[in-house]
């Protein structure tokens, strides 16, 4: 079980089972989202648990996808695609260690232009 929370702890999840490994996002809407890129990982809904789902804020970026945050805090929480059986939940959500490590780099061609990508793994345009 994988638990983790918001900044002001009104929002908490817990994971059940292994968690995969994360990409980083490098797209315009996670960056203006977020602050920075964004590191991510896509778990099926079903082993998805939120306490405090009333708070969760949502906003409509797109036609197919909308971002879930604190509505307290303000904190990054969700990427969640419409009508898909998963979401994705923002690594900085979680308490303790994961276990997993960054798989690649998305959206590069979306980078900004004030970081560098130094480590060696593979990195998507798109």
């Amino acid at each position: 079980m994988h638990r983790g929370s918001c900044l002001c702890g009104a929002v908490k999840i817990a994971v059940d089972g292994d968690l995969p490994r994360p990409n980083a996002c490098h797209c315009v809407a996670y960056r203006k989202h977020g602050g920075h890129y964004g590191a991510s990982l896509e778990i099926p809904c079903a082993a998805l648990r939120v306490e405090g789902e009333d708070l969760v804020g949502w906003y409509q970026s797109s036609e197919k996808v909308r971002r879930g945050f604190c509505g307290i805090c303000g904190s990054t929480l969700f990427w969640d695609p419409i009508h898909r059986d998963w979401a994705a939940i923002a690594m900085g959500v979680f308490d303790g260690p994961t276990d997993t490590f960054l798989s690649v780099h998305i959206f590069v061609s979306e980078k900004g232009d004030y970081s560098e990508i130094a480590d060696e793994l593979p990195q998507n345009e798109t």
